[in-house]
């Protein structure tokens, strides 16, 4: 049976720009749901363990959660807009066949951020209870994943979509895919491992007020980072050899490109392990911003390579509407200052309260 694949739409201006938009945000988006993910478990565990110094690091990031969990959402909204304009027929149609459980992310969303400022604001007063909260949030969070994993796997496989005659209640997972769960492991681990580099960074606000605390949330930061970023290398070794021969050979020299970006961020990976090692927090925090775009850039070329039987983003028709474009981009600008001036205050507030 054939793959059921809509028509694309038009788009207004050439699909380089959505491309390259998608893969500014998209890491932005990444890191931020990487420090609430990896954050809030460093938070769980901590909790659960007890002990003074664990409490008082569990509670910190229980106060700054609900921001995080802000930024997260705020920061996912573009990429996917620009996912939707460059793969809308494949995207659109994956969301319709699981529909049951895309929907389902919006209310487990809601529970999840309501669970967070409950953490937040009733730390004190619930008590033993609290670390159970702070765990079933956190299990949401991880189901949240497991469902946009899902869609993002079962749009690059449209030779599944027929399989809607089967699940017309958008039921449709793609979980047994082979590459699913690694694909899914890689992205949580990464999560745990960047989630490391904040609780590290979120001590450093509190270096001269709390130096004990400080010096808590740094030494488990990085170790957390370290030792997941060394068990995110055996997965990702897992999830690259579970790919299809012809996409795993596009980053061993079926593609020049993609091969280059995969070698320099085998290298980074080595050079944030040593750093993380040796405590030197910005120098890792910086390789690991840039480690998260190349991993994103091989993202989409996987994507790219994945889709090629059936699309090429060049295949799709441009309707010229520059003026559309040239009030995102200074509505784009405007909003750039707007978050750079709520992040300058943000870190002001929490340097003094945090």
């Amino acid at each position: 049976m054939q793959p059921i694949i809509p028509s694309a739409d038009t788009i207004p201006v050439a699909w380089g720009w959505f491309q390259f938009l998608l893969l500014l945000t998209f890491p932005l988006h990444l890191l931020a749901m990487n420090a609430m993910v990896g954050g809030l478990a460093i938070g769980v565990v901590q909790h659960f363990r007890g002990g003074d110094s664990r409490r008082r690091l569990a509670h910190r990031i229980a106060i700054i959660l609900p921001l995080v969990i802000a930024f997260a959402v705020n920061f996912g909204v573009a990429p996917l807009l620009f996912l939707q304009v460059l793969y809308g027929h494949f995207v659109y149609t994956s969301s319709i066949l699981m529909g049951l459980f895309w929907i389902a992310v919006v209310p487990i969303l809601i529970i999840a951020y309501y669970g967070a400022y409950l953490y937040d604001f009733k730390f004190k007063g619930l008590g033993a209870a609290g670390k159970w909260l702070a765990l079933a949030v956190l299990l949401l969070l991880f189901c949240i994943g497991y469902f946009f994993s899902n869609n993002m796997l079962l749009m690059t496989l449209p030779e599944r979509f027929s399989e809607y005659f089967q699940h017309r209640d958008g039921s449709l997972l793609v979980s047994g895919q082979s590459e699913f769960l690694p694909r899914y492991l890689h992205m949580m681990t990464g999560a745990l491992a960047v989630g490391g580099l904040f609780v590290a960074l979120l001590g450093r606000f509190k270096a001269k007020a709390a130096p004990e605390l400080a010096a808590h949330a740094s030494a488990v930061g990085m170790r957390t980072f370290f030792y997941m970023t060394i068990v995110n290398v055996g997965v990702g070794t897992w999830y690259l050899t579970s790919l299809p021969k012809q996409q795993m050979l596009l980053f061993m020299g079926r593609d020049l490109a993609a091969t280059i970006c995969f070698i320099i961020a085998l290298l980074l990976v080595i050079g944030v392990l040593v750093s993380s090692f040796r405590q030197q927090l910005m120098t890792t925090l910086v390789g690991t911003v840039v480690l998260v775009y190349l991993m994103s850039f091989l993202r989409s070329w996987l994507r790219t390579d994945l889709l090629a039987d059936y699309f090429n983003l060049s295949q799709l028709q441009v309707e010229p509407q520059y003026s559309s474009m040239f009030l995102f981009l200074f509505c784009l600008a405007g909003g750039v200052v707007c978050v750079g001036w709520l992040i300058a205050k943000t870190v002001n507030v929490l340097r003094s309260e945090i």
